[in-house]
């Protein structure tokens, strides 16, 4: 048993599953989570358009990595564990809609797919075969991965097929991204030769014996995943307490919540800081100003979710496969399109008679688009997807979410930038960082790295005697 108490800052998946974490590693640890906004689960969240729920941000976690499956059988959703009843995704590119050959992260495995598919011209294809004459690229310590693959295959293969890809992961520019931080498979697979399509075509052979699906989703949502965590914590969730200031004192730390003139102080042992890297660099600059600039060096794209449902009946035969993915040298509004009444079969049972559609919108950059009010960017969306599907009818419903500063940009040098900032942690006992802007954007890998932090903070507390082993 243990008095010893944690804070946890920050309601959503990473925090609460540092939460629940915590309670697993040290039973009788009190834990208390601090969410500044009215609910917890951050960028995961169900909402209902035209009756139907859908997610109105990730509605899908890697299923072939275990943290984020583990944990929703671990709250009592495994029984509510699914997975996509169609993976026939597309790209949208020289007006039409074209099949999404075989690739990995982005590089094409099979150039007669890919010339097939018609989304890189024929001297595209010519230029990528260069790739297998091209002497062995030096990656260093690191470099952005479209710089990269347009070295070894050309600016086409680039623009028009790792681009959407990385586009719909991290709302960034290839030509911007960490080769060792965003795509570290990329990285792993040049070391095992000079060819980029020989080794990247390997690596799918080597991996075509794993019949696990890749991706899954739950019943109802994937937003439905924080509520379920919260509960099995067993933590103190409060919402609508931003924490304003961070204070060290005798016992480990103080947090300082609410307005100046009503201010609340909260007395724990350790703290999580699982929060963008701006409130975190907040918190930290009077302990650790190094650190904080660090921590204020990642960038954050802003993005904006559209979802619109369809009467089924108005539009037969518009939407075939998942989805489709739009490369941004074509312009368009629209990055992505997810149809999620063909892609999730649950959302097609929540009503047969309706057809639900999501789009999103917004790349590192460009936030000036997203500065329209609603009805204006709901109008842009749906004329992008009538001008890709020549679907006519008229939404019965629609919905606009928008993740202002929602996803960490994993920028060249992204790695050395991270060990610098846990190093810099390191030495400020009884506190730990987790979330997306650290070790991946997924939900598995935010849980990982809610794992770790909570597995240092329970180590710390034991090295003190605050925890009996």
């Amino acid at each position: 048993m243990t008095d010893a108490h944690v804070v946890v800052v920050g309601g959503g998946i990473s925090g609460l599953a540092a939460a629940h974490r915590l309670r697993t590693l040290a039973p009788g640890l009190r834990v208390t989570v601090l969410e500044g906004a009215g609910q917890v689960g951050g960028k995961l969240r169900v909402s209902e358009v035209a009756g139907v729920p859908v997610d109105e941000g990730a509605e899908a976690m890697l299923n072939r990595r275990p943290e984020a499956v583990e944990l929703a059988r671990a709250v009592g959703l495994g029984d509510d564990l699914t997975h996509p009843a169609t993976t026939g995704a597309a790209v949208w590119t020289r007006q039409a809609i074209r099949p999404l050959p075989p690739t990995l992260m982005g590089v094409p495995t099979d150039l007669r797919a890919l010339a097939a598919s018609g989304i890189v011209s024929r001297a595209g294809i010519t230029r990528a075969r260069l790739d297998r004459v091209l002497p062995a690229s030096r990656i260093g310590t690191d470099i952005a991965v479209g710089r990269l693959v347009t070295r070894r295959l050309g600016a086409e293969v680039n623009d028009r097929l790792l681009e959407p890809l990385l586009g719909g992961v991290y709302a960034g520019h290839a030509r911007e991204l960490s080769l060792r931080a965003a795509v570290p498979q990329i990285a792993a697979l040049l070391e095992r030769g000079g060819s980029l399509l020989s080794a990247a075509a390997q690596a799918q052979a080597d991996a075509a014996d794993d019949h696990t699906p890749v991706f899954a989703g739950i019943r109802g949502g994937v937003g439905r995943l924080p509520d379920a965590v919260a509960r099995a914590s067993g933590a103190d969730v409060r919402t609508h307490a931003t924490v304003r200031e961070l204070v060290r004192s005798d016992q480990g730390w103080t947090l300082v919540l609410g307005a100046t003139t009503a201010e609340e102080r909260v007395d724990a042992d350790a703290v999580v800081l699982a929060v963008p890297t701006a409130p975190a660099a907040r918190l930290v600059r009077p302990h650790a100003a190094p650190t904080a600039t660090r921590l204020a060096e990642i960038d954050y794209a802003s993005v904006a979710v559209v979802t619109f449902a369809f009467a089924r009946d108005r539009v037969a035969g518009a939407f075939t496969g998942s989805g489709f993915l739009v490369p941004p040298v074509d312009r368009r509004a629209v990055k992505a399109a997810t149809y999620s009444s063909n892609k999730w079969a649950w959302v097609a049972e929540a009503d047969a008679s309706v057809v639900t559609v999501r789009t999103s919108l917004g790349r590192f950059g460009e936030e000036a688009q997203l500065q329209q009010d609603d009805v204006d960017l709901a109008a842009v969306a749906l004329a992008d997807l009538r001008a890709a599907t020549g679907v006519v009818s008229t939404p019965l419903a629609t919905r606009v979410t928008r993740w202002g500063g929602g996803l960490p940009q994993y920028t060249v040098g992204h790695r050395e930038r991270v060990e610098a900032i846990r190093w810099g942690i390191a030495a400020l006992p009884g506190l730990a960082v987790c979330g997306a802007a650290y070790d991946g954007l997924g939900i598995p890998a935010c849980i990982a790295s809610a794992h770790t932090a909570a597995t240092q903070v329970v180590e710390h507390l034991r090295q003190r005697g605050r925890i009996t082993p």
